[in-house]
């Protein structure tokens, strides 16, 4: 029998400000503890998803960041806790938001080419500049007008980078290092990125001709949905002396935040890939589902 709301809030505990512990017993077969760390706003978010979904009894398939959260707690071999970060909000499988590890070591180990959807390998940059606010200000509708002219956005939009097939395997093949032959980035950028930007071992015909006609004329966009560029503000430092190593040292100054992802490239692949749903979770070993249906399609 469903749990009412004021039972479901048993299970979440208040561990500081700004951070919640998820008790094993939220969703059945937890392995580990859930925990997730949000602002004010972000948390009055959470609890209204919560009740909303109790007051629905999940019509519609609809899930909680929160349930997802403690549904990630409980997959294979998973270590720790399932975590959300401050981004955290409602996604498929996995919490937008949402990361876990996984011990390899152990046989149950769960490995994932999409437990958060289907366009797997988005990430968030944030760039610095040598700005301050007020060199900006008097421009920001010119400037938002520019980026706007240059950058192409929404489903479908196609890049302006011009770009063959065979210009295309090499970017898949040299990452960063072809960016920078064509003058798309500077060299201390590679310091920056994983890798240095490049991983050796890429070899481009691991991916799918229809992957790369997909993803071709998308290189360069920034897509739609929650992937946005913004001209942001630093309006307060917590911590100086990682903020120091960032090269952020005063209130004031000018960030660019991109938040993008792999585009048509990649949003194929993991429904070819992908093993077909079993039910609940990843696994029936030993009785135990796993997760939800959600996670069963990752």
């Amino acid at each position: 029998m469903p749990r009412t709301y004021e039972e479901e809030l048993k299970f979440i505990e208040r561990v500081s400000p700004v951070q919640f512990r998820i008790k094993k017993g939220f969703v059945p077969n937890m392995n580990v503890e859930g925990t997730f760390f949000v602002n004010k706003t972000l948390e009055n978010l959470m609890f209204k998803e919560l009740e909303h979904s109790c007051s629905t009894q999940g019509i519609g398939g609809f899930l909680p960041a929160v349930k997802q959260i403690a549904n990630v707690a409980s997959l294979p071999a998973v270590v720790g806790h399932s975590i959300g970060l401050p981004d955290i909000h409602s996604g498929y499988g996995f919490a937008i938001g949402n990361i876990a590890a996984f011990d390899v070591s152990n046989p149950e180990a769960v490995v994932s080419p999409g437990g958060v959807g289907f366009d797997i390998n988005c990430g968030v940059r944030l760039i610095r500049t040598n700005l301050s606010e007020q060199d900006v200000a008097p421009y920001k509708e010119q400037l938002a007008q520019s980026l706007f002219d240059h950058i192409p956005v929404g489903v479908g939009s196609k890049g302006i980078i011009p770009i063959n097939a065979k210009n295309f395997e090499e970017c898949l093949e040299m990452g960063m290092d072809w960016t920078l032959r064509e003058g798309y980035s500077w060299p201390e950028d590679k310091e920056h990125c994983e890798e240095y930007g490049r991983m050796v071992q890429a070899d481009a015909s691991k991916v799918s001709t229809r992957a790369k006609k997909r993803g071709l004329p998308q290189l360069g966009t920034l897509g739609a949905g929650n992937h946005y560029g913004e001209v942001q503000v630093v309006d307060e430092i917590y911590d100086e002396y990682a903020a120091a190593k960032m090269g952020i040292d005063h209130v004031g100054q000018v960030c660019v935040m991109l938040h993008c992802g792999s585009r048509g490239l990649d949003g194929n692949r993991p429904r070819r890939t992908s093993m077909p749903p079993s039910g609940y979770g990843f696994s029936r070993r030993h009785g135990k589902s796993h997760g939800s249906r959600q996670d069963s399609r990752k």
